[in-house]
């Protein structure tokens, strides 16, 4: 089986370290415990992993994240793979820093990178995998909350959410979205 595992994110050196960006850092994570490797692909970076028998395409787009649907929408594409297979994980300022939620669809949110899926796809029928980073902005300063960078605290807090997510991530692919749920809300 494979499986299209699309982390988002902004490419570029202003935006490492970011809110933002913790779809990119959830499958640096899961890319490294898998040791597998980064190449420059089109529409992205890519990296095959293998993971229980099942073949996992990490794919983090270069379209800046109010196009990523493009980059999906090529890679599931080109390889074939099932809408239910292609995992999205991305920042929801919705839920407190740390809390995972796993869906097998959805509104987008707000979120500019679902939105260009959804756009693009033609539907919203694709699971996502949304990790909390929080609401602590004042009115109107959510843009600058979501691309501003991680306090020290919570950059701490990093590690366990990002293992949290991948450990999400490696039990949606053995026993499918519904079991992974459990394993989410945890």
């Amino acid at each position: 089986m494979k499986y299209l595992i699309t982390g988002l994110g902004n490419i570029g050196s202003d935006y490492v370290g970011t809110r933002h960006n913790i779809g990119f850092d959830a499958l640096d994570f899961l890319c490294k415990n898998l040791e597998g490797t980064w190449r420059n692909d089109h529409h992205g970076e890519l990296a095959e992993v293998k993971y229980k028998g099942r073949i996992l395409l990490l794919l983090k787009p270069n379209t800046y994240m109010n196009l990523s649907g493009k980059a999906v929408r090529y890679w599931y594409q080109k390889e074939k793979i099932p809408i239910e297979n292609c995992l999205v994980v991305c920042d929801d300022l919705n839920l407190d820093l740390g809390k995972l939620r796993l869906r097998a669809k959805g509104s987008d949110g707000g979120h500019n990178g679902l939105k260009s899926i959804h756009e693009v796809l033609g539907t919203d029928a694709y699971p996502r995998l949304r990790m909390g980073i929080g609401n602590n902005f004042s009115r109107g300063k959510q843009v600058d909350f979501v691309l501003g960078r991680w306090t020290e605290d919570e950059k701490a807090a990093l590690p366990l959410i990002c293992e949290r997510t991948a450990e999400t991530i490696k039990a949606f692919v053995t026993i499918g979205l519904e079991r992974a749920m459990n394993v989410a809300a945890k």
